[in-house]
């Protein structure tokens, strides 16, 4: 069997040049989902080791996975626009993608500051599946989202308290899957991460 591959791509968005990663695993796609990075002006990239491993759950389960490098960040054009512009990369990759794929089910993730901003594009969007990693809720203002939205979150997160996020999911009654001892970037806990990403797909939606 061939290994997945991943490509780079730098196609025209919104602030100008847009740095997109694309890795299609080794069987036939059954879908794919883009993943949205923590925060860049906190060092966030596409490259965090949580977003690979966001798209390396899911490439298992055989989905194509897209990550982008938000404005300002790697080859990028732009600046920070506080998740107005970041929203409208992200619709620019979801763009992109679909044409290039066209027919496949559509998944979203996010994490952090990502988080976010795939919860605005799922709000627009209807995605098959939306995983949100220690969602920067208290911080940017997530709205409700799907009731079979999946939620992770790490006990010890220092970042995103994860009291913040059962706060903010009591309303919604919607169930968060807490990593016990996991900080917010999951040391240690990637793998167990990846785990809970791959059972929660197996579920029917």
């Amino acid at each position: 069997m061939k290994p997945s591959r991943t490509e780079r791509h730098l196609v025209q968005g919104p602030a100008g040049t847009l740095e997109l990663s694309e890795t299609v695993p080794a069987t036939i796609p059954v879908g794919m989902v883009l993943i949205a990075h923590p925060h860049p002006l906190y060092g966030g990239t596409m490259d965090n080791k949580v977003v690979q491993s966001v798209a390396r759950a899911f490439v298992a389960l055989g989905h194509i996975a897209w990550r982008l490098n938000f404005r300002g960040v790697g080859l990028s054009d732009g600046v920070f626009d506080d998740g107005r512009g970041e929203l409208d990369d992200f619709r620019a990759l979801r763009n992109f993608a679909a044409k290039r794929h066209q027919g496949l089910p559509l998944s979203l993730a996010g994490f952090s500051f990502g988080g976010y901003v795939a919860a605005r594009l799922a709000s627009e969007t209807q995605p098959e599946r939306l995983v949100l990693v220690a969602p920067a809720v208290g911080r940017f203002p997530i709205s409700d989202v799907p009731s079979h939205t999946l939620v992770i979150h790490g006990e010890q997160d220092d970042v995103i308290p994860l009291h913040d996020t059962l706060s903010w999911a009591r309303p919604q009654r919607l169930p968060v899957v807490v990593i016990p001892g996991a900080g917010h970037f999951f040391h240690g806990d990637l793998l167990g991460l990846q785990q809970v990403i791959r059972d929660f797909a197996h579920k029917p939606c």
